[in-house]
């Protein structure tokens, strides 16, 4: 999946919103230890550094050595590149060994994993009892009446230039396999619905919307999903310079390995 958002990379950082603190505040109230943490497709390390304001050392590892360049340089976090060739060994060691582990997350990033590498490997690294894992995507965004209608529209045109694996976000990870017991933030099948509020101008807006891996596949298929007569009825339904609220729907997961 590295090549999806290779070409992004540059604005993903500008362009991606920050997850709310609270999140993480309540993900390390769930963990005994806050030795290590691992966070899995960290991109640029946005979720990295808020893991660290709880954790001693953050662990961000990412399958695009390009995402990699923008990261957040923080002195509790350590990025490395982790392409999809490394074993399942190799990445147990490099996350911090068998048993070592006290948060696992994934923001925004599982649903393009191979998961059948990915969760045994979640499972090895896992402190047990007291390791947690968690992953969290969000998909529809609510701004205002005139707005939405727009925004859903975007979306359905994504859908024939999207990788079939995107379609566990879109389907608020209400599909996504997750093997591992409650902890209370959602189960396999019945995730925790979270609202992720954010102040946001016009140009941060498309800057969002241009970093989607599908409007990238798109444009190389001789396809504009952001025409300029699109983003002008965008930018007349938005109403002028303010700011505006938008509201991002999430969706969490997370759990222990079962014993």
């Amino acid at each position: 999946m590295a090549g999806l958002y290779d070409k992004q990379a540059a604005i993903y950082l500008d362009a991606r919103p920050r997850y709310p603190s609270e999140w993480f505040s309540m993900l390390a109230s769930l963990t005994p230890d806050h030795s290590l943490a691992w966070d899995a497709g960290t991109g640029n390390g946005q979720a990295a550094i808020d893991v660290s304001d709880h954790y001693k050392q953050v662990i961000a590892t990412d399958i695009s050595e390009e995402q990699l360049k923008h990261a957040i340089q923080h002195p509790q976090v350590k990025y490395f590149h982790s392409p999809s060739s490394m074993s399942e060994d190799e990445l147990v060691n490099l996350v911090g060994g068998e048993n070592s582990v006290d948060l696992v997350i994934a923001a925004t990033a599982v649903h393009w994993f191979d998961l059948e590498k990915f969760y045994p490997v979640v499972k090895r690294v896992l402190k047990k009892p007291g390791g947690v894992v968690a992953v969290w995507s969000y998909n529809v965004m609510q701004v205002i009446p005139e707005m939405d209608p727009l925004l859903k529209k975007f979306y359905e045109s994504t859908f024939p230039f999207q990788n079939p694996k995107a379609m566990y976000a879109y389907e608020c990870y209400k599909t996504l396999p997750f093997p591992f017991e409650s902890v209370g933030v959602g189960c396999e099948g019945q995730p925790l619905e979270l609202d992720m509020p954010m102040e946001m101008s016009f140009e941060r807006l498309l800057k969002l919307l241009s970093s989607a891996s599908a409007v990238n596949t798109a444009k190389e298929q001789g396809v504009n999903l952001l025409s300029e007569k699109f983003v002008k009825e965008l930018e007349s339904a938005w109403g002028g310079p303010e700011f505006r609220t938008v509201n991002f729907r999430s969706y969490m997961l997370a759990g222990k390995v079962k014993l």
